[in-house]
């Protein structure tokens, strides 16, 4: 199997080298086109206002392409330039930290993998519940190879990512894997100001999305409690029903 490789938190993360072993590992061959620079948080984005650059990394157990650019750019720029054919599959990750609820919208990790999925390729995004670069991820990297070929994708619909998250800890204190919807529930935005040696204030993002506010059984709340997740995901955002209002209210319906 012929894989695309990317991720949000840089080419030299250790989810992303790790993920790169398991898939050589298991036989497949992998195409690693993944940001420069870390890239957390930055959704879906493109960069359009300045040049998109590259430059290759080989080293003596890893090879791939360096992009100064986003998750997504990562993405449109292999398929459509820098890889000779489509791969089977596109991966996205390990991401350092949990992709679930809210998060889905912010992440560049969930990015690149809608990108790839809007191309009709199969698609994951896989997350670690866990920011510490000292964890060994090869039980979870080699768990979430073997996922991924498990997958018959032909009975999923089109256009779907498959949103995987590692509870913290290691592979063998997990409780099991569950299929799970997305959270509804929200972050509580904290910004704590702090001040810049000349006195300017500036803030940095904190916060945390309430216990209380959490669905029982959905994504956020099995990590929480020790699974690993799977959620499937798509992007067609209109809301059917809010169209049936807008189409009944006065003047909004009239040729």
């Amino acid at each position: 199997m012929d894989v695309l490789l990317t991720n949000d938190d840089g080419i030299r993360a250790t989810g992303l080298r790790t993920l790169y072993a398991a898939l050589l590992e298991a036989g497949h061959t992998v195409h690693v086109v993944a940001p420069i620079r870390q890239q957390s948080g930055v959704g879906h984005s493109l960069t359009v206002f300045e040049p998109v650059r590259a430059v290759d990394i080989v080293e003596p157990h890893f090879r791939g392409t360096g992009v100064y650019g986003t998750p997504t750019d990562c993405v449109k720029l292999a398929l459509s330039t820098l890889l000779t054919r489509q791969p089977d599959m596109v991966i996205s990750g390990i991401n350092a930290g949990q992709n679930v609820g809210p998060d889905i919208l912010y992440s560049g990790t969930v990015g690149a993998a809608t990108e790839a999925a809007h191309e009709n390729l199969p698609s994951i995004a896989v997350s670690h519940n866990d920011h510490r670069a000292s964890v060994d991820l090869l039980p979870q990297a080699r768990h979430l190879v073997s996922l991924a070929s498990r997958v018959d994708w032909a009975c999923l619909a089109p256009r779907r990512v498959v949103n995987v998250n590692y509870p913290a800890g290691t592979l063998d204190q997990a409780k099991g894997v569950v299929v799970c919807p997305q959270t509804n529930a929200v972050w509580k935005n904290v910004y704590t100001e702090r001040f810049d040696p000349r006195g300017a204030p500036y803030w940095w993002l904190e916060g945390e999305i309430p216990a209380e506010s959490v669905n029982p059984g959905s994504d956020k709340d099995m990590l929480n409690r020790g699974y690993i997740t799977i959620t499937p995901l798509h992007f067609e955002f209109t809301d059917h029903d809010g169209m049936e209002v807008l189409r009944g209210m006065a003047g909004l319906t009239a040729p």
